[in-house]
């Protein structure tokens, strides 16, 4: 079974829908048999390069309740081992990791974008690292296993960049319009940071699919709570 995951390294539910997905899959018979590859897309694809405080920039768009819209996620996220650090947060582009990612998977393999991917999203949420940065991505990239000559190199060109962004229209055609976005054998989609328990029961309904060889739509819980257009449900 092979899982794409779309999802923005600048996303708080994509942090949190990351870690029920995994819990579940760990309890998910069939486990070795899922692929997991994650696939690029930019909430704010029009960021600076500059980067800024998260903080200041979130208040500009949504004024005093940007402090609660935090807080909660950081309340939720504590619940799935996950430390949210607002303050220290950086609101950067994060194309440069999406190329990376990108790397990962296809000289590396899905395991090491994987570990990539949770090195990226504890970077930005937890450590207050530049992820527009290309020194700070390499430190991330060489922490979770890349090559480092590899990196540079890769970053200081236009590697990926193609791929990447025709993984970015692939979304749009796709129709994904907010992250977490699960899509199960490219044909069943599960959107938002579902519950654990609704990601097991997607995951051992889609094996039935797949074993019975029937295309039937998979039913699912309703979309968890995502990001979309720069903001996210709270």
């Amino acid at each position: 079974m092979k899982v794409e995951i779309y999802s923005d390294i600048a996303c708080p539910w994509c942090y949190i829908g990351k870690r029920r997905f995994e819990q579940a899959l760990e309890g998910f018979a069939g486990k070795e048999d899922v692929e997991v590859v994650y696939r690029p897309y930019q909430l704010v694809p029009d960021a600076p390069a500059t980067a800024s405080s998260h903080r200041e920039w979130l208040a500009e768009r949504y004024g005093p309740q940007s402090v609660a819209m935090d807080a909660r996620v950081a309340e939720l996220g504590r619940t799935e081992g996950i430390t949210y650090d607002f303050d220290a947060a950086l609101h950067a582009n994060t194309f440069l990791g999406h190329r990376l990612l990108h790397l990962a998977e296809t000289e590396y393999g899905a395991a090491a974008q994987g570990r990539l991917k949770e090195a990226l999203l504890k970077a930005h949420f937890t450590d207050g690292v530049d992820v527009g940065d290309r020194t700070a991505l390499t430190e991330v990239a060489v922490g979770a296993g890349l090559d480092r000559d590899r990196v540079t190199a890769y970053l200081a060109g236009d590697e990926g960049t193609a791929e990447v962004r025709a993984q970015l229209a692939e979304a749009r055609e796709l129709g994904i319009t907010a992250v977490p976005t699960f899509v199960f054998e490219g044909k069943w989609a599960v959107q938002g940071g579902q519950e654990a328990e609704a990601f097991r029961q997607v995951l051992e309904q889609v094996a039935t699919e797949i074993g019975e060889r029937r295309p039937a739509p998979v039913q699912v819980a309703p979309a968890g709570e995502a990001c979309a257009d720069g903001s996210c449900a709270v």
